[in-house]
């Protein structure tokens, strides 16, 4: 793998980590953010909560599963 690929899944995890600590924290600047208030407004604030947790979790395994086995051909 080359240096650009793991660079691109580091991203994958750091906004992994993100999403799942914002979610488990109930960070108010997470959901207050224009994009999130979006799902905020469809799902709810639990809701959504539980969405980003969900995508951070499965950003964080695809990150780990790609550096892991690399990318399908």
């Amino acid at each position: 793998m080359r240096t650009t690929e793991y660079l691109v899944l580091a991203l994958f995890v750091l906004c992994g980590i993100i999403s799942l600590a914002a979610s488990i924290c109930d960070a108010d600047w997470f959901f207050h953010s224009r994009k999130a208030s979006t799902f905020v407004q469809w799902f709810g604030r639990n809701g959504a909560r539980i969405f980003y947790g969900l995508l951070g979790v499965l950003l964080i395994a695809a990150g780990i599963l790609f550096a892991l086995y690399g990318y399908p051909s």
